[in-house]
C-alpha cells in the first residue's frame, strides 16, 4: 500500500497484533501529551536522522533514480494494485513503477507471493521468506484516506500479511506510527524477511529513503529475531508497551498528570 500496517490499512499491520494497528490499514489508538504527541512517537527527535524530511515540507519526490545508483537487482517478483489515489508527482508507487523496479498488476489477478494487506490476520515474519524468494512480494498503492474504497476482495493472495508497528519517514507521515507509504511498506518486509538489499534497492531511488532504517532499525532487528507471525506480534506488543511506559516517564518528569 502505498501509504501498510507492518510494518501495514494499505505498505497495512500493517500490522497488528491485539491491538490491531494499521499498516495501511487499522488505526492504531494513541495517547497524547497535551502538547499533541503521542505516546509512540515521545523520544522520535532523539533519534530522528540529519536527512529526515519533516510533514510540513512538502516535497516534490518526483526524481528519475538515475541520480541514485541502483544497488542490487531484485530477483524476486516486486507488484503492486494501483488505485490511482495519489498525486502522480509523490506517489511512491508510481515511482517504483518509472525506475522498473515493480510491476502494477490488474484487479482481480492473483499473486503468489506476499501480499502486504490491511485485511490480513497474520503478521509478516521472517518465516515466510521462502515464499518471498519463490513468489515475490506485493502491496496496494492507495490513499489512506479512501480504504473503503478499494475492493479488497477482489485482491488474491493466499498468502495476506500484515506489518509490525514501524515509523513512516515519507514526507507526508513523517513520524508517525503505521504509516508507511508504498516503497516503505514493501522495504520493511524485506528487512522482516531478510532481504535487507533488495530494501535498500528500493529505498534507494528516494532522497529521504536512508531515514527509514536509521528511525526503524531498533524495531526491525527486534522482529528479525522471531521465528514466526506469533513471535512478531509478542514482540510488537513488547515494543508498544516499552514505548508507553517511556511517554508515562517523559509526562511524569514534566510534571503533566492527567
Amino acid at each position: 500500500m502505498g501509504k501498510q500496517k507492518s510494518s501495514s490499512k494499505p505498505s497495512s499491520s500493517r500490522g497488528r497484533g491485539s491491538r490491531r494497528g494499521a499498516q495501511r490499514g487499522g488505526r492504531h489508538p494513541q495517547s497524547r501529551t497535551s502538547e499533541g504527541q503521542s505516546a509512540y512517537e515521545t523520544g522520535f527527535n532523539e533519534i530522528r536522522p540529519d536527512s529526515a524530511i519533516d510533514n510540513g515540507e512538502a516535497q516534490d519526490d518526483n526524481q528519475d533514480a538515475d541520480e541514485t545508483p541502483q544497488r542490487v537487482k531484485i530477483e524476486v517478483p516486486v507488484a503492486m494494485w494501483d488505485f490511482d489515489h495519489c498525486d502522480p508527482r509523490r506517489c511512491s508507487g508510481k515511482k517504483l513503477s518509472r525506475l522498473g523496479l515493480i510491476k502494477e498488476l490488474k484487479v482481480g489477478s492473483r499473486f503468489r507471493g506476499i501480499v502486504v494487506s490491511p485485511k490480513a490476520t497474520s503478521i509478516i515474519s521472517p518465516a515466510d521468506r521462502e515464499i518471498v524468494q519463490a513468489n515475490g512480494l506485493a502491496v496496494v498503492e492507495c490513499s489512506w484516506a479512501k480504504l473503503d474504497d478499494v475492493p479488497f476482495s477482489k485482491i488474491a493472495s493466499p498468502h495476506e500479511r500484515l506489518l509490525p508497528y514501524l515509523m513512516a519517514t515519507n514526507p507526508t507521515n513523517y513520524g508517525k506510527p503505521w504509516r508507511l507509504n508504498c516503497v516503505e511498506a514493501l522495504a520493511a518486509a524485506f528487512y522482516i524477511t531478510g532481504f535487507d538489499e533488495y530494501a535498500e534497492t528500493l529505498l534507494s531511488g528516494f532522497g529521504w529513503g536512508g531515514s527509514f532504517y536509521k528511525v526503524n532499525r531498533v524495531y526491525l532487528e527486534r522482529y528479525k529475531m522471531c521465528t514466526s507471525s506469533a513471535d512478531i506480534s509478542t514482540v510488537q506488543e513488547t515494543i508498544i508497551q516499552e514505548l508507553e511506559a517511556s511517554y508515562e516517564e517523559s509526562r511524569r518528569g514534566k510534571g503533566t498528570f492527567s
